[in-house]
């Protein structure tokens, strides 16, 4: 794992679009793996600042998205199709019509998991995928189990995800209690990751995730096994991390 380390969330947010927007000028037509939430919102911001100042052509990149909840239509304004469109999509040159979200509204979630590894497939995989890091090791919707979920399914979200995303809802009533989300397989058949993570209260999920076990139990401890990864996170994320591997070089 390659760890770059930045001063505080602006840092870590350029750092993270420098390695997305090398991604693009590398190979234009890319397939980015994108994730969702706050952590990548000054990534994203980046990024479309980049793009109109001209630095950067989105116009030949296809993007999959992790996760999207499920019964949630993609013009409902929580819906993680709403929050691409508005946040990245609408404000740079992507063929929107090569932007894959899952399905929320498909009722029959077999068929939506189905459809959305097949246009994984169809791209010829992620050459680049984006994650944020959950307080309990989940990474896209992929919580703490008992066995690594392999490609895209339904899960029902734990009390504290449903609480974390509560914040973007009305009420806690009105968040989803369930989602599609790409599964760990498909996670780690991507190229590249990229993970992000900023703030003191990442800061013991991270060194469990890299410094511990690999386990379920931990969802993004299997990064871990991905031969290309980097971390990218402000020194308060990195703070238990940085500790705790001096100690066990140390002795």
């Amino acid at each position: 794992m390659q760890l770059i380390q930045a001063k505080d969330y602006d840092d870590m947010s350029r750092k993270a679009a420098n390695i997305i927007s090398a991604q693009v000028i590398m190979k234009p037509n890319c397939v980015l793996g994108l994730a969702t939430g706050s952590t990548p919102l000054g990534t994203y911001s980046n990024l479309i600042n980049w793009y109109k100042k001209g630095d950067l052509d989105f116009s030949q990149v296809s993007s999959v998205n992790l996760d999207e909840y499920r019964g949630l239509p993609a013009d409902n304004d929580q819906s993680y199709r709403y929050f691409m469109k508005t946040n990245l999509f609408d404000q740079v040159n992507i063929d929107q019509s090569r932007t894959y979200v899952p399905n929320g509204m498909e009722p029959d979630s077999d068929k939506a998991c189905r459809d959305h590894d097949n246009i994984i497939n169809e791209l010829g995989g992620i050459d680049l995928q984006l994650l944020g890091l959950g307080l309990n090791g989940h990474i896209g919707f992929n919580e703490p189990a008992d066995e690594f979920p392999k490609g895209t399914h339904c899960v029902d979200l734990t009390q504290s995800t449903i609480e974390a995303n509560s914040r973007f809802f009305a009420s806690i009533d009105e968040v989803p209690t369930q989602a599609y989300t790409m599964g760990i397989q498909s996670i780690m058949l991507a190229k590249k990751i990229l993970i992000i993570a900023s703030g003191a209260n990442k800061a013991e999920i991270i060194a469990k995730a890299f410094l511990g076990p690999v386990t379920p139990e931990v969802p993004a401890s299997i990064l871990q096994m991905h031969p290309d990864v980097t971390l990218v996170a402000d020194e308060a994320a990195l703070s238990a991390y940085l500790k705790q591997k001096s100690e066990m070089e140390a002795n």
